[in-house]
């Protein structure tokens, strides 16, 4: 995993954080949760991976 991957999630954050505030306050709070769930999944699909080759490693690991 590298830094540019850490550097991604946040500007996701930090869009999405924006996005969201804009959505909110012209009364489009259905919308504001879609652009949320949206960040979420698209950041999930970034760390998905890792997290299994992380289980992958401990499962070799312990030679279950």
């Amino acid at each position: 995993m590298g830094v540019s991957l850490i550097f991604k999630i946040a500007a996701v954050g930090i869009l999405v954080t924006i996005l969201s505030q804009i959505l909110k306050h012209s009364g489009r709070e259905e919308h504001s949760f879609l652009v949320s769930l949206a960040g979420l999944v698209l950041v999930m699909s970034w760390i998905v991976p890792y997290i299994y080759e992380l289980f992958e490693t401990i499962q070799a690991l312990f030679a279950l």
